[in-house]
Order: structure tokens, then C-alpha cells, then sequence
């Protein structure tokens, strides 16, 4: 797997490759750029799919400046990839986590043309629900990051009702889990930096505050949200539509907030005609 030096460190990446129209796929806490894997192969080779591994609990290496390892230093981090590869006119596709809409409200975005947001954070819901509480939570408490990183190892908690049993309907394949989960786990540095995530939520102000500078991003804006999800509210998909001038909402049924897992499929269709029909047309 190719590997790109930030300003914070080196992460991994995916690139499917080809001269098609670009797609940058960012992924949630503790997860990597595999959740996109069946997106990415049912999108096929018209498209250029690129998705890190951001260091948000499962990166393999610890970050060298834990101090950039917050939802804006990470947010930063995906301008710098795009400058990195030199990649324009960029699909931006967000999924779980929502930090990365600072770059859309506050940029670098110049080299975004166009974004969609798949079940991810928004408004006052950051972290969402218990899960992503529940990592700020024992982020607080000495050891309490560690211990809970132990239980991701056991199937009861993996599929429990409230955690990630709520993040998706389809269970996530074992082997995937413990590739997601395995470095946080054993890496002491690895758990320092989610720490540092953890702790970095933006208060209520920024917050409200994001919200209104996203209405400053006037390119095409996808919005995919899943009916039956449980962690992110289903009114906040009409609002995030809502507030851009060139915004459109898709409903998804039979998923929760993991998209990518539970309808790759109908997620590949819906981005392919985003970025053919919306994004592409209005260069």
C-alpha cells in the first residue's frame, strides 16, 4: 500500500487509479480506507477512487505530532493529501466522520469540486451517539482508553446494540474488525493520538458555527442518508441538503450509518451519477 508524509506523519492510502473523475473517500474512528472497498469496486474503472487511512484509531504508525491529531489538524491533513497528489476538481466523500466539512466551510477547497455527505456528523452531533461518546468518554480516564480498546476484541461487543451494532446492519466481517481495531489495541502511540482526537470535539460554538460558514461552499453537494440509522438523526440529512445552494438529498434503505458496508452498491450508483450528472458537468 503507497504511504504519503503530512505535516503530522505518514498515513496509508488506497488509489484505484485511471484518468476518470477523482473521488476522495474518508472514512470514521477506529475504521480505515478499506470500509470503501466494495464502493470503490462497484464504481468500477470510469473513476479514480482514492481513500487514506487517516489517524483516527486504526492508522499503523503512530503520528510523529499528536498536536495536529485533532477534527481540524485532520481536516487539514486531507487538504494536504490533495496538494500532495496534486489532485482537481476532487470529489469529497464523507462517511461517519464529519470533520472534514471545516475544509469545506473554512478550505483549503479550491481543489474540491464537489462533496458528498454519507451518514456522517453534523450540527450539534459530534461525537454521534454512544459509540463516538464513548471513545471521548474513556479518552478522559486514565486506562479506560486501553480497556476499551480489550472489548473490541469480543463478539458480544462488536455486534451489541448501542455500539458498533448500531453502526451497521450487516456485521463487518471479523478479519476486518480486527484489522480496524488491532492498533489501537497494541500500540500505546496509536492510542495517544486517538486520545488526542477524541478530546479535540469542536464545542457547541464552532460547531453552530461550522454550520453557517458551510453555506460559503457553492459547489454540488450530495447528501446520502440512511432511513433506519441510529446514531445520525435522519432530520439532519434534509437540513445538510438544506443548507447548500446546489444541495441534494438520496435515502437509503436497509442501512445504518456504515453506507459503504451495508449498500455499496446502491452507494456506487448514487456517487457515479453525483459526480457524472452534477459534479463533472459543472466544471
Amino acid at each position: 500500500m503507497p504511504t504519503l508524509r503530512l505535516s503530522a506523519g505518514e498515513i496509508d492510502y488506497s488509489d484505484s487509479g485511471g484518468g476518470g473523475p477523482v473521488l476522495v473517500l474518508l472514512h470514521g474512528v477506529t475504521m480505515d480506507g478499506g470500509i470503501w472497498d466494495d464502493v470503490v469496486a462497484a464504481l468500477g474503472p470510469g473513476f479514480r477512487c482514492i481513500a487514506p487511512t487517516l489517524p483516527l484509531g486504526s492508522h499503523r504508525r503512530p503520528m510523529e505530532r499528536t498536536d495536529l491529531v485533532t477534527h481540524r489538524g485532520v481536516a487539514a491533513m486531507v487538504g494536504e493529501l490533495l496538494e500532495a497528489l496534486d489532485l482537481h476538481q476532487v470529489t469529497l466523500v464523507l462517511n461517519d466522520w464529519g470533520g472534514a466539512q471545516f475544509l469545506l466551510a473554512d478550505g483549503p477547497n479550491e481543489r474540491i469540486a464537489g462533496a458528498a455527505l454519507v451518514a456522517c456528523e453534523a450540527f450539534d452531533n459530534f461525537p454521534p451517539g454512544r459509540p463516538g461518546k464513548a471513545v471521548t468518554t474513556a479518552a478522559r480516564v486514565p486506562g479506560l482508553l486501553w480497556l476499551s480498546m480489550q472489548l473490541h476484541r469480543t463478539g458480544w461487543f462488536r455486534r451489541a446494540p448501542g455500539a458498533w451494532g448500531w453502526m451497521s446492519k450487516q456485521p463487518v466481517p471479523d478479519a476486518v474488525m480486527d484489522r480496524w481495531f488491532a492498533p489501537a489495541r497494541l500500540d500505546a502511540g496509536v492510542r495517544r493520538d486517538l486520545r488526542a482526537f477524541a478530546l479535540s470535539t469542536p464545542s457547541s460554538a464552532e460547531l453552530v458555527g461550522l454550520t453557517q460558514r458551510l453555506r460559503s461552499f457553492d459547489g454540488p453537494v450530495l447528501v446520502v442518508w440512511a432511513v433506519e440509522d441510529k446514531l445520525m438523526p435522519r432530520e439532519h440529512g434534509h437540513r445538510l441538503a438544506a443548507l447548500f445552494d446546489h444541495g441534494r438529498l438520496v435515502e437509503v434503505d436497509d442501512s445504518y450509518t456504515l453506507v459503504p458496508v451495508d449498500q455499496p452498491d446502491a452507494l456506487a450508483a448514487e456517487l457515479g451519477r453525483f459526480v457524472t450528472a452534477e459534479v463533472t458537468v459543472g466544471r
